[in-house]
């Protein structure tokens, strides 16, 4: 069973699956939105058309368009011109969230990260080995008196 939440379109209550994020009725409309949109670029003459023509002409908005493509339903590798924006930069991307450049500058970044964390639990480790313990020493000085 799915979780229980409020439809972020017009904020009615369904059940939101991993397949539906929307109620029911907004469902449909997304479905008449699609079809509207997949009618248009399957045209041959629409198949290259980018992002905002295709809002232009369809009057869908972008924020749909993006979820048909990031969720796989219009493919870019059949429709080359829709592209979005990374979402840290605006570059224009086909797949994922992250262009390449940035994708690779997060990477970089955790990997330092990482490698910092590691020499502080070194630092920590060596020095939790060092510490002497006063009462130790003092039963050691005072057993052989």
């Amino acid at each position: 069973m799915g979780e229980i939440a409020n439809c972020p379109n017009c904020s009615t209550i369904f059940e939101k699956t991993k397949f539906r994020d929307v109620c029911d009725q907004c469902y449909k409309e997304e479905e008449k939105m699609f079809d509207k949109v997949y009618r248009y670029i399957k045209k041959k003459e629409n198949r290259t058309a980018t992002v905002e023509q295709v809002l232009e002409d369809t009057g869908i908005e972008e924020e749909l368009l993006i979820k048909f493509i990031k969720t796989g339903r219009l493919r870019p590798l059949l429709y080359p011109n829709l592209r979005y924006k990374c979402e840290k930069c605006g570059e224009l991307i086909r797949e994922g969230q992250l262009c390449p450049t940035c994708k690779e500058k997060m990477v970089k970044e955790l990997k330092t990260f990482e490698a910092e964390e590691k020499r502080k639990n070194d630092i920590i480790e060596r020095s939790s080995r060092n510490t002497y313990h006063v009462n130790d020493y003092k039963k050691r000085f005072t057993d052989n008196d």
